[in-house]
């Protein structure tokens, strides 16, 4: 193991260390360590790892602070994969020379606008574990092709936009576990367009994440011409401020039906809520959302659009608990969506809209959904509402209207047609 103190680097916070860590980085085969202290970078360091070979960059349990003081990543990982995750694509090069590149115990600190923590470029089985990023532009910067990417028990936190961002990335196998990451103005996770599958974001904390404007959410997915494919999203708390524009979760397909490439995405066990939306996935097909807290939607807790072929079941939705007031709405609009199933959620006091419209369960143009077995408080809106929706089943509910005249359980208006209506409990 090396150190960059070897190479000349002072690490007092006054010195710019930028050309001995760059000597550093280009002498050194193996780990590079980083002592105590806090090193000023006026430009990024690049890791080709093709000439550095195996390559791991660490500091002395969270002491070594680097701050970034340029445009562009403190850290530049650059390999040559070309390939997939599957083993016939890795080239010798890839697994002889650069695989699995480790960065771990610093805290990168951006001090310009544009500074961004870590980039990684065609690496393969990049680990990034015990690190804090903050007031950086991007705190993990994703680009062009990567594979088998780990990101854990780390801290992101403060960023000026994002604090892991798949940018047009052609990325698959990716593990978020254990992390803090939080108050990031535009999104803690965001992916713009790319070929992004086999994402697990697991047991994490994202919160606060918020500032940017409408389109900000604490999971960012937009995929308007490529793939939002195979993520799963279970175990996270997943919160925000009350006021806060966009939505926890926010997924963005194509609006071209016929493409379907938001597809194949699993919304289980997380806690989520306090924003003016908890979850809105739009142009997405074969979705599950199931057993999670969903709580305190200014607006709507869930809004689906242009959605097929799925399940939103056994889900706590809502925000009062009995005698505590509250001005969110709360409920679940499902709108030009069809063939799903909405299933055993627990709807409480959910109060968007008045009597003659809107409802703790809106659908407006769906077909083919079948909704049954769920218990709703409605106090203040009708339970079920159907609008100009086709096909759809309602039965073996119970919706409680706590004694208010002006409540109905289940509305289908005249525009609605071939909908069964029945065998609910209302009281």
């Amino acid at each position: 193991m090396r150190t960059v103190k070897e190479f000349g680097a002072v690490g007092d916070g006054i010195a710019d260390d930028t050309a001995a860590i760059e000597h550093a980085v280009r002498e050194t085969e193996g780990v590079l360590y980083f002592p105590k202290g806090t090193y000023r970078l006026r430009k990024p360091i690049t890791v080709t790892l093709s000439r550095t070979g195996f390559a791991g960059l660490t500091g002395e349990q969270g002491t070594a602070r680097i701050v970034m003081e340029a445009a562009g990543p403190a850290f530049r990982l650059v390999g040559t994969h070309e390939g997939t995750a599957s083993p016939p694509t890795v080239k010798p090069p890839v697994w002889n020379d650069e695989r699995f590149p480790t960065i771990g115990n610093l805290e990168i600190l951006g001090s310009h606008p544009e500074a961004d923590g870590i980039e990684l470029v065609k690496t393969m089985q990049t680990t990034i574990q015990n690190v804090l990023v903050r007031q950086c532009r991007h705190a993990i910067h994703l680009v062009e092709r990567n594979r088998n990417f780990l990101l854990a028990n780390s801290h992101i936190y403060d960023c000026h936009a994002t604090g892991v961002f798949f940018d047009h990335c052609n990325l698959h196998q990716v593990i978020i576990t254990g992390n803090h990451i939080s108050y990031c103005k535009q999104a803690g996770i965001r992916q713009d367009d790319g070929d992004v599958h086999n994402v697990q974001i697991t047991g994490n904390d994202i919160e606060y994440n918020s500032g940017f404007g409408e389109i900000s959410a604490e999971i960012l997915l937009e995929a308007p011409t490529e793939q939002v494919s195979e993520f799963t999203i279970s175990s996270n708390t997943i919160q925000a401020t009350r006021p806060s524009p966009g939505a926890n979760i926010w997924i963005r397909g194509s609006q071209e039906r016929s493409k379907l490439l938001c597809k194949l995405i699993a919304i289980t066990g997380n806690v989520i809520g306090s924003r003016q939306h908890s979850i809105i996935v739009e142009d997405a097909a074969r979705l599950s959302i199931t057993g999670n807290t969903i709580y305190d939607g200014i607006q709507r807790n869930v809004i689906l659009k242009r959605c097929q072929n799925f399940v939103l079941s056994s889900n706590s939705i809502g925000t009062r608990p009995v005698r505590w007031d509250s001005t969110a709405t709360d409920g679940v609009t499902l709108e030009n969506c069809d063939h799903g199933v909405v299933n055993g959620n627990t709807f409480n006091d959910c109060r968007a809209g008045k009597s003659e419209q809107g409802a703790g369960l809106l659908l407006k143009n769906c077909q083919g959904v079948n909704i049954g077995g769920n218990q709703m408080d409605s106090r203040n809106s009708p339970g079920i509402s159907l609008t100009a929706s086709r096909s759809c089943l309602v039965e073996s509910n119970l919706i409680s209207l706590g004694g208010q005249e002006q409540s109905t359980g289940v509305i289908a208006d005249e525009t609605s047609t071939s909908c069964q209506v029945g065998n609910n409990l209302v009281w």
